[in-house]
């Protein structure tokens, strides 16, 4: 089985960035984890901090894996392209988030994503991740 994680802008900051809402590790140093724990999996990652290549990338891998599951981050509510490319894809998408967005301000609360995903995943740290693979298995 094949799943990419695709990560939006900022999230190349984990570790660094705002620790008290998205913790301490490196999403690197987290990613080798999730290899570990789901050895079966081919498990690829690409994160931009660029709207365009997020798009190109859901397109590139919309129709030949098996799942995406995308931290747009910001993007999930500026983007109306971003939610366009995954209304256009077969792949099936789950939107992760690692904090609750609801419980932040009234902007976060609105995805562009959403609408077009197969399920949504928030507030439950980098874990939102781990639940995200299990999801497809």
């Amino acid at each position: 089985m094949n799943i990419i994680i695709i990560n939006g802008p900022n999230l190349n900051l984990l570790g660094k960035r705002e620790p008290e809402v998205y913790g301490n590790e490196t999403f690197e140093t987290y990613f080798k984890k999730l290899e570990s724990q789901f050895p079966s999996l081919n498990l690829d990652y690409f994160q931009s901090n660029i709207e365009g290549e997020i798009i190109t990338k859901i397109q590139e891998t919309g129709f030949s894996y098996d799942g995406i599951i995308l931290n747009a981050g910001a993007y999930t509510h500026t983007s109306i392209g971003i939610g366009d490319a995954i209304k256009a894809i077969t792949t099936p998408v789950i939107e992760v988030h690692i904090s609750n967005t609801f419980s932040r301000e009234s902007f976060r609360h609105q995805s562009y994503i959403s609408p077009n995903a197969k399920g949504i995943i928030i507030g439950f740290g980098l874990q939102s991740y781990d639940l995200a693979i299990k999801s497809f298995l």
